[in-house]
């Protein structure tokens, strides 16, 4: 993203919590020649409910969950079947709600580790598809000089975790901004990162479109401005994960980890938990946003074309060229690149695209299968629902008013959207309801 004025904004759970919705299973898109990772336990928690009392409608509201939080909220998000809130901060801490209500002694706090302030900190937050077996997740960080995915556990105390995380993939970066952040598990139980092309205007470094270190510049850096998946389950000599047998590049041509190329600051992004199709908001340079959808089981090899178009527009032809010195842009060559479902210029108030989630939740059944999006300046882009069609893309603009700095739009285990906002560096919290 750019440099934000970072507020938080996250919307709370039903108003029942204790009757949420029961997630519809995830589809089996795991790719030919991959055997699947996720455990069938006996020790898995049972499902949640679906909600009691459904409530019909469509018209879109914000319920703000109080107090207020000290830094920037930036995501809020569950393991499978569990019905806490876990909310991260920018500053390194991640806090528990239960019922609402924020637990005094914090989740984790890592905030001695992270560099941490504008992009940076601690940004992505994602629990391992078995954690109630094995108590795993991993957390996104950024250092003054790298960007880090680590591996945690949980403590005996279930809502503490243990102090120390193992660093599980660094990634050296050499600017505080375009760090990404979102990671995720799919289907499939690999982990999804997706890490931004590191920084300076117009990826001065060539990133976005390297498969390789060291090329086309020396000081090009291969996993920087891509979508990554890794196995955790499993470890290669020397490192703490393996490569899926079927990533693109896992036998050679490029860096193993890399599973789709060509983004520039993939912020937010999100899996569509009934159908595994993947949503991907890449914040624009300066002149367009972009979202991504691709469906399921076609992500891989995909390039979203950055640094050569910015959305649908070529850089060497663009009006300031995406912000790359003369000459040293690509040709404008299309083939092979996907280019995105949506895009919104700055010209029209968008700046840093938040592609949100699916609702697939129970609590509000006639907003199933839309998925939210705004932008950082939300107040001017608004918020935007979405779906795929039979015929191609849908896109409708949602009457609300937003409060402004929204950071992530995201959900529960039980498919119930929360939002984060952060505003003169405090952290806000919000459920997404609907009503008639």
């Amino acid at each position: 993203m750019r440099t934000l004025a970072w507020a938080l904004l996250i919307l709370a759970a039903c108003s029942d919590s204790k009757n949420a919705p029961k997630d519809s299973p995830p589809p089996n898109d795991t790719p030919p020649g991959d055997s699947p990772l996720v455990d069938a336990a006996s020790c898995e928690s049972a499902p949640l409910p679906a909600c009691a009392t459904p409530v019909s409608g469509t018209r879109i509201t914000l319920r703000r969950i109080l107090p207020d939080l000290p830094d920037a909220a930036l995501l809020a998000t569950s393991p499978k079947n569990d019905a806490r809130l876990f909310v991260v901060e920018r500053s390194g801490v991640i806090h528990v709600y239960e019922n609402e209500i924020k637990r005094a002694t914090p989740f984790l706090d890592v905030s001695n580790s992270i560099a941490a302030g504008g992009e940076q900190g601690l940004l992505g937050l994602a629990f391992h598809p078995s954690y109630s077996c094995n108590g795993l997740f991993f957390i996104y960080y950024t250092t003054n000089t790298a960007n880090v995915i680590a591996r945690c556990s949980v403590t005996a105390d279930a809502n503490v975790a243990n102090p120390t995380c193992t660093p599980v993939l660094s990634i050296p970066d050499f600017a505080g901004n375009h760090n990404g952040g979102m990671i995720e598990f799919g289907s499939d139980g690999y982990l999804y990162i997706g890490t931004g092309d590191g920084g300076g205007g117009g990826d001065p470094n060539r990133n976005a479109q390297a498969l390789n270190n060291g090329s086309p510049q020396g000081d090009t850096i291969a996993l920087l401005g891509k979508m990554l998946r890794i196995d955790v389950n499993n470890k290669a000599p020397g490192k703490e994960y393996a490569i899926p047998p079927t990533n693109p590049y896992a036998t050679g041509g490029g860096a193993p980890e890399i599973f789709a190329i060509g983004l520039r600051n993939p912020w937010r992004w999100s899996f569509d938990k009934a159908t595994g199709d993947i949503w991907i908001g890449d914040v624009g340079q300066r002149g367009n946003e972009e979202l991504n959808v691709v469906k399921a089981g076609e992500l891989s090899g995909k390039n979203f074309g950055w640094s050569i178009y910015e959305a649908n527009v070529c850089c060497s032809a663009a009006v300031l060229a995406c912000e790359q010195p003369a000459g040293s842009h690509a040709a404008c060559v299309n083939t092979g690149l996907t280019f995105p479902r949506d895009s919104r210029s700055a010209a029209s108030g968008w700046i840093s695209i938040i592609a949100g989630e699916t609702y697939r939740g129970s609590c509000y059944p006639d907003i199933v299968g839309w998925h939210f999006y705004t932008d950082h300046n939300t107040q001017t882009a608004g918020l935007h629902k979405a779906r795929l069609t039979a015929t191609g893309f849908e896109t409708v603009p949602v009457p609300i008013t937003l409060p402004s700095g929204i950071t992530s739009i995201h959900a529960d285990a039980r498919g119930e959207i929360y939002v984060t906002r952060v505003f003169n560096n405090m952290g806000a919290l919000y459920h997404l309801e609907a009503n008639p």
